[in-house]
């Protein structure tokens, strides 16, 4: 197998991991929502879309799976994989001309996905709707600074790794 492969695959099962880990925490909805998002972005940012693509349509399911995500949410579950999907691809094609436009527009892209969902397509309980509204928009968002920051942390200190032979 040669090396990109494996370092795809390698990167994107650690951030898949990450992100598993992070919704398996316990932690409320506004941190466990930016940080998943943040994981979606860096895997953009550091492997590549389909990583991204992956990871996003996985996390669902296991959250679906491990119970972390609620039973009224399940008829969301295609809807959340193919917003998350969307996100990635969204910051993918937009990152190397402006990476914060990219965030905006895939924030709002996965909002409106999510969105126009729980209000056309799929019959969920109003406070389910309700979390599909703007709550996720501020997620994206959020999510987006916090991979910007990881992912300039990350370039500071993969030079001094390689300097020091790590």
């Amino acid at each position: 197998m040669e090396n990109s492969k494996i370092r795809f695959i390698a990167y994107t099962g650690i951030l898949l991991a990450v992100a598993l880990v992070v919704q398996m925490g316990g932690f409320p909805q506004p941190i466990t929502g930016p940080l998943v998002n943040a994981v979606l972005y860096l895997s953009a940012l550091l492997v590549g879309s389909w990583s991204g693509v992956i990871i996003g349509i996985f996390t669902p399911l296991i959250a679906f799976m491990r119970g972390i995500l609620p039973a009224p949410l399940a008829p969301m579950i295609p809807f959340i994989a193919i917003g998350n999907g969307v996100l990635v691809l969204v910051f993918f094609i937009l990152m190397e001309k402006n990476k914060i436009i990219g965030i905006v527009v895939a924030s709002v892209v996965k909002y409106l996905i999510l969105s126009i969902a729980v209000r056309y397509v799929v019959s969920v309980p109003g406070k389910v709707a309700q979390m599909m509204g703007l709550p996720q928009l501020y997620t994206a968002l959020i999510g987006g600074g916090i991979a910007l920051l990881a992912y300039q942390t990350l370039q500071v200190i993969r030079p001094r790794l390689k300097k020091e032979g790590k």
